[in-house]
This record gives C-alpha cells, sequence and structure tokens, in this order.
C-alpha cells in the first residue's frame, strides 16, 4: 500500500461465467480462472489505484483520462497521523469523476482497534450511501517500522480480536464493514488464516507481478478489491474492481 513519511511507497463464455461469481459485495475472481479470461477480465474491470501523501498533488483528471474510476486515498495511521494531503487529494478525485473512499494504516500494537477506528472515521473514513464513496478501508499489513515484529507483537488471537474491534467501531460508526486490506502471506502469519471476516468483510488483496492474486486467505472465495502493482498508468499504487462499473457503483452504495 502507498504509505507516509517513512515508509517506501509500496475471453466469451468463461468470462460471463466469471462474471456471474459474485459475493456480498458483488465482486469477483479471476485467480483460477484460464489465463486467456484473465486477461479479458482485466480489460473489462474498472481500473483504480490508492494514494498517500507520498503523491502529494495528484493529476486527477489526468488519471480520469488514463482509465481510472475508483481510489482509495490515505487518511490516518493509528491515532496521531493524518495525511495532510488527504482533503485536497479525496475532494479532486470526486471533482474528477472517481469513485472515491479513505484508508486507514493499521499499527495494531499502538491503540486499541476501536480508538484507531474511531479516529479514522473522524478525520475522513466516514461513509454515505451516495454511490460515490467506497467504504472505508482498513490497511493491515507487515509493520513497516519494526522488522523483528511483524505482526506488531501481538498473538494471532490478540490480532483477530484486534480488527474485530476496528471492524465493529467503523459499522457502528458508518454503517458499514470495512474493507479489509492486505496479503495472503501476513494474513496467515498474523492471524492464522482467520475465517471469522470472510463472511461479512469486502477483501482488498495485495498481490505484485502475477497474472492473477493468487490463493485467497481466510476463507474469502472472491476478491473484490486486487492490488496488483506498485508502478503503472496512474499514480500511485495500481488496482482493479473484481467486477463491472455498474456493480462498483451498487457496492459503492452499500447494495
Amino acid at each position: 500500500m502507498a504509505r507516509d513519511r517513512s515508509s517506501t511507497a509500496r475471453r466469451a463464455g468463461v468470462l460471463a461465467a466469471a462474471l456471474s461469481a459474485l459475493t456480498l459485495t458483488g465482486a469477483l475472481t479471476a485467480a483460477h480462472a484460464p489465463l486467456t479470461a484473465r486477461q479479458e477480465l482485466r480489460r473489462t474491470q474498472p481500473k483504480g489505484h490508492d494514494v498517500s501523501s507520498h503523491q502529494r498533488s495528484v493529476d486527477w483528471y489526468a488519471a480520469r483520462a488514463d482509465g481510472a474510476r475508483f481510489a482509495y486515498i490515505k487518511a490516518t495511521e493509528a491515532t496521531g497521523y493524518r495525511n495532510p494531503y488527504f482533503t485536497g487529494q479525496y475532494n479532486g478525485a470526486r471533482r474528477a469523476g472517481l469513485i472515491r473512499g479513505a484508508y486507514h494504516f493499521a499499527l495494531p500494537n499502538r491503540s486499541p482497534g476501536a480508538a484507531q477506528a474511531a479516529y479514522f472515521v473522524r478525520h475522513g473514513g466516514d461513509w454515505r450511501a451516495d454511490g460515490v464513496t467506497l467504504p472505508p478501508a482498513l490497511d493491515i499489513e507487515y509493520n513497516p517500522y519494526d522488522k523483528h515484529h511483524k505482526c506488531y507483537g501481538l498473538s494471532r488471537t490478540r490480532m483477530v480480536r484486534w480488527i474485530r474491534s476496528f471492524s465493529d467501531e467503523v459499522r457502528r460508526e458508518t454503517g458499514r464493514r470495512p474493507v479489509i486490506y492486505t496479503t495472503a502471506n501476513w494474513w496467515r502469519a498474523c492471524t492464522g488464516d482467520s475465517r471469522a471476516f470472510a463472511a461479512d468483510h469486502a477483501l482488498w488483496i495485495a498481490s505484485h507481478g502475477s497474472a492473477g492474486p493468487g490463493r485467497l486467505p481466510g476463507g474469502w472465495r472472491y476478491w473484490t478489491f486486487w492490488q496488483h502493482g506498485t508502478r503503472g498508468d496512474l499514480p500511485g499504487d495500481q488496482d482493479l474492481f473484481g467486477g463491472s462499473g455498474t456493480r462498483l457503483r451498487a457496492f459503492a452504495r452499500g447494495r
């Protein structure tokens, strides 16, 4: 995920069948489809990107012209950091016609999940069923500040409880469960491949340099967003939505 400060900026029958495989969010997975189908899906799925303060001033109109249809923008980290460019980035994306949402970078060793969720919602992570606002997203991955504590010093049980606390607070304040951004490796290592969230949380899977996102973690059968690279046509990290443009708008509305 694009992070801030000292962190590094981080075909027809087959296609039709794949497009009908919708989850509670209406998303699909092409992870196990034939290569030609995966290539066709990537041509037809809405493109997007995620940015943070690392990108600063984004030319959103140019991004739209280059194919962007949605964006996630970093709002907060833990309970003491706010992206100083968030408002301009968030409003700029909307003015250019993108469906946009906010994400929070989790630091589970710093404060409780509910506290970080409340801080996030207060500083950009809110949601409205207006069709142009994506649900809040939780970015949870390897600790970028301490390579010796990749799971932030939490046991798998405590990590699952932390994520649940964050999710419950986001739902209480916004009416939506957060999208969960993670990698398969981190999820397995740090939650024990918990299946506690697959039924009611959309998955934003990070898997770079491959034709598909690969095996999904934690009981998820489908992905909603796939971050497939850190460089490309769009500013920041490169993403796809796992359905049609119509489905993307419906997902934003909470349907």
